[in-house]
């Protein structure tokens, strides 16, 4: 029997599983919304018997209702028969979602609740052994649509499969909250902020005299050099660990200069021979 991909996602209403789901299609994915997980097996039996799909996705989520309770064990079976299988869970805080659903204007899946918010943390409630068996978490509160097709993206074309990693370089702003996803955070407000210099405040770290002001410091290279020389120790363990995605957040206080230009340094400089590197910015339009 050939090997079958399956991707299943999951979360609560309005994290972005239809996001998620259509990026999967325009990746090659076959897709089923909401297919019963009971039938999931005979479902993966047929495809591998007689069609040429081997990357499948679906979501499964309180739709569900009574068959939730039985999708660990059935997920566990088809893994045991030979599918690659990975259960994504897609999590949002719930100030984001209520926003969401407001700006939607949708009724909430739990159709009895007196409002979104009771309708979320309800639906919490029944989701929480889908999230404990999660294979990832992923958290979309700061994410628009775009931004999430992005990670999406990049998340599920990695290339986990020719035995590397993806390592994400992420510059954030811990005014905006530390990024729930990552494995290593690395704080450098410890350097001089352009932010004060008249001239460069309304730049961002991809600009030369942003970049040149904060590399000019001996602290900056010192710093730079003994950060590569900690990532060149790690990449390899994290990797002979099977470690198939790994995020490195630099922070500064707003996330535009300072850690814009550290994850644009580093970008060239680490983790060629254990994985390929990608850089997203995630604050830098914010502040």
């Amino acid at each position: 029997m050939k090997e079958i991909r399956l991707v299943v996602l999951s979360g609560p209403s309005g994290a972005g599983k239809s996001t998620a789901i259509k990026v999967l299609e325009d990746l090659g994915f076959f897709c089923v919304d909401n297919l019963p997980v009971t039938l999931l097996p005979k479902f993966l039996e047929l495809l591998a018997q007689t069609s040429e799909i081997t990357k499948v996705a679906t979501v499964v989520d309180v739709r569900e209702r009574e068959f939730l309770k039985e999708f660990p064990a059935i997920f566990h079976a088809v893994k045991e028969e030979g599918c690659v299988g990975e259960l994504v869970y897609l999590e949002a805080s719930d100030d984001s979602l209520v926003r969401r659903f407001s700006l939607t204007r949708r009724r909430h899946p739990l159709f009895h609740v007196a409002s979104p918010l009771e309708g979320i943390r309800a639906e919490r409630e029944l989701l929480i052994d889908m999230k404990a068996h999660a294979d990832k978490v992923i958290d979309t509160s700061v994410f628009n649509v775009h931004q999430l097709e992005g990670y999406i993206r990049d998340y599920f074309s990695s290339p986990a499969g020719m035995g590397k990693m993806t390592i994400n370089l992420l510059s954030f702003g811990y005014r905006w909250g530390v990024p729930p996803d990552a494995d290593i955070v690395m704080d450098v407000r410890f350097l001089s902020n352009p932010y004060f210099v008249d001239d460069l405040r309304g730049l961002d770290g991809r600009d030369a005299a942003v970049r040149e002001f904060v590399m000019a410091r001996k602290e900056t290279a010192d710093f730079i050099a003994r950060f590569k020389g900690l990532l060149d120790y790690l990449m390899p363990l994290y990797w002979k660990e099977g470690k198939s995605y790994l995020t490195i957040a630099v922070g500064c206080t707003g996330g535009r200069h300072r850690s814009v230009v550290i994850v644009e340094e580093m970008a060239g400089a680490v983790g060629f021979e254990y994985g390929i590197v990608k850089k997203r910015h995630r604050d830098m339009e914010k502040a």
